[in-house]
């Protein structure tokens, strides 16, 4: 009795270790190559704005702006449909305002609450990174090997990582 379950408990652990081992690499490198190509992307929306010469606003803004496009959001409703980028929206927005890019009024409804929203000036860099985006879109296939179907597949996946986190975090599992 007492032998058999020693035995039993040792295998188990080295049973499961070599996938839990590979399965925690391709979890941790996934964490990683979010990180990575987020910052990649906004590097060639920099690259971008640079060679447009559109240096007075950085490409978190650029891409905040592009975020907001068309529609009058609320700072809290960007932030809920994961448009929140970096831990200093307030000052992007600010500086977005003052600049001429954004426009920000008090809610008719709840003077509380600032609704923003892009102006003329704005929608250029909204147009600037949908035509990055359409620039991408023609090349990946071709260039980058990336499919529809793929990105389609990495999109549900990653939706259901920022469930699971989003999950972590409220239920304190």
């Amino acid at each position: 009795g007492k032998r058999m379950n020693a035995v039993v408990r040792q295998s188990e652990p080295e049973r499961a270790s070599p996938s839990t081992h590979a399965d925690r690499e391709a979890y941790l490198e996934t964490i990683r190559l979010i990180e990575r190509a987020h910052r990649r992307f906004l590097d060639v929306v920099k690259d971008e704005l640079e060679r447009l010469d559109r240096t007075e606003i950085n490409n978190v803004q650029a891409v905040l702006l592009h975020n907001v496009g068309e529609e009058t959001l609320t700072p809290s409703e960007l932030k809920n449909r994961g448009y929140y980028l970096g831990s200093n929206v307030s000052y992007n927005l600010k500086k977005l305002g003052e600049l001429g890019y954004l426009s920000q009024a008090r809610s008719n409804h709840d003077r509380r609450t600032v609704r923003i929203q892009v102006t003329e000036k704005g929608v250029d860099i909204v147009r600037m990174v949908d035509g990055l985006l359409a620039r991408h879109m023609r090349s990946l296939a071709p260039i980058g090997g990336v499919q529809a179907d793929g990105l389609a597949m990495a999109s549900q996946t990653l939706r259901r990582l920022d469930r699971f986190w989003k999950d972590q975090v409220l239920y304190r599992l």
